[in-house]
């Protein structure tokens, strides 16, 4: 959908990555790793946002472990791309990224139940704003693997980051909830949104449910 309102798929995949990730600047090849594209379509699309004043261009000091692109070619110095915050737009943006990522999670947990029997998930740390959160995504159910695997490797080229995932199948969690497992019990404490809970209402476990309307912003 915002490949098609903004016209370029690159240009989404850069926009959704610096939105995700508002305190952080990148180098033109870490975008490129980033969000799998040329790197000439990264460098036209970040010429296109940089005119238009969406993000900012920043100098770093030359370090032969950095990869930005040379200023110039006698110059110490590198290049490296962040968000601006002070855009007209930035707030605009910053919203329908948001609304576009609450689709992706739908379309994500479609993937999950096609992946075997999914009873119980939860969105937790990146998702709500929670930077020292145990995980990012909780999942409890007898699923494939690979499945699990695709559908969140498809989320995470989707909002542009890396997601850190625990899945376990009923009967590991039973037997770490048995034994107070400090892991888990430190994921069932986390604040988070429970998308599916056909699991914890039956163990004894309070769930810490929220509406999408209580998110982090």
């Amino acid at each position: 959908m915002l490949e098609q309102l903004f016209g370029s798929k690159t240009r989404v995949h850069l926009l959704r990555l610096f939105l995700a990730n508002q305190e952080e600047c990148f180098f033109v090849r870490q975008l490129t790793r980033k969000i799998g594209a040329q790197i000439n379509a990264v460098r036209n699309e970040l010429d296109n946002l940089a005119s238009m004043g969406i993000i900012e261009i920043a100098k770093a000091d030359n370090d032969d472990d950095m990869e930005g692109e040379k200023i110039g070619r006698s110059s110490g110095q590198r290049k490296y791309y962040r968000i601006n915050k002070d855009c007209l737009f930035f707030p605009e943006l910053r919203a329908l990224f948001s609304k576009s990522g609450v689709l992706l999670e739908k379309q994500f947990v479609q993937r999950l139940s096609r992946a075997g029997t999914l009873q119980y998930l939860a969105l937790m740390g990146y998702f709500v704003g929670e930077s020292d959160a145990p995980t990012d995504i909780f999942i409890v159910g007898k699923l494939s693997k690979e499945r699990v695997t695709s559908a969140v490797r498809s989320l995470e080229q989707g909002i542009s980051k890396e997601i850190n995932y625990t899945v376990m199948n009923p009967t590991e969690f039973t037997y770490r909830k048995e034994l107070t497992d400090r892991f888990l019990y430190e994921i069932l404490d986390a604040r988070k949104v429970v998308v599916v809970d056909a699991l914890l209402d039956r163990t004894g476990v309070e769930s810490k449910k929220q509406t999408a309307g209580e998110r982090v912003k």
